[in-house]
């Protein structure tokens, strides 16, 4: 079952980031501070745009504890002006750029220090972005698609006309699944491509005519 994440799903969350963190696989080993990767990929939106927050339980009845989720953002330049006015600098204090620790830690830490801002050419037509990560166990049955829809029908809804992701040129695995779900090239590097989806905004087609439906 997706639901909208709540406040006391933050721990096995963050727990889901860490296991998939490693190009999907279980990046455990090459972290220090285990919360590090969650406070990089996940903690901002849980704090900051919760309502575009939603997990995937093994169960029907979304009692259970969250086997994956789907973050993002309807608005990625103002996400990332909210992000540094209201998530890095605690962070900054907590993680100063200079310390002893695993190199996977600190480029993490560098990134708290020096957050990336995303193109706004790519943004001119894909302002929404998102992250996704499933455990094993739940992948190969659909749910990621399903959680990409979900959230493609929350942007849907707040009239966003496009939506970017991310990804490691070396994750083909990644970048295959979302190319099933709709995503096409729209820019890229040597270390990673950003895939892309238009999306429909409006009164839902009239299955008859194909039209927009009368509101």
């Amino acid at each position: 079952m997706i639901r909208v994440a709540r406040p006391d799903d933050r721990a096995d969350l963050y727990d889901i980031c860490l296991r998939t963190g490693g190009d999907g696989a279980d990046a455990t080993h090459l972290h220090d501070d285990p919360e590090l990767l969650g406070h990089v990929y996940l903690g901002a939106y849980l704090e900051l745009e919760p309502e575009l927050a939603f997990v995937v339980t093994a169960d029907t009845a979304g009692v259970g504890p969250p086997q994956g989720y789907c973050v993002g953002t309807a608005d990625t330049a103002r996400f990332e002006q909210e992000c540094q006015r209201r998530w890095w600098p605690h962070l900054r204090g907590r993680y100063p750029a200079q310390a002893p620790r695993t190199p996977a830690d600190q480029r993490l830490v560098e990134m708290i220090h020096a957050p990336a801002v995303t193109d706004p050419g790519i943004l001119a037509g894909f302002p929404a972005h998102l992250h996704i990560d499933l455990l094993p166990a739940l992948q190969g049955r659909g749910l990621g698609a399903a959680l990409i829809e979900h959230m493609v029908r929350a942007l849907e809804d707040l009239g966003c006309p496009g939506l970017h992701v991310g990804v490691a040129r070396g994750n083909v695995g990644a970048i295959r699944f979302y190319g099933r779900v709709g995503f096409e090239q729209v820019a890229g590097d040597d270390e990673s491509v950003v895939l892309g989806r238009v999306l429909v905004t409006g009164p839902s087609p009239d299955p008859g005519t194909g039209r927009p439906a009368p509101g």
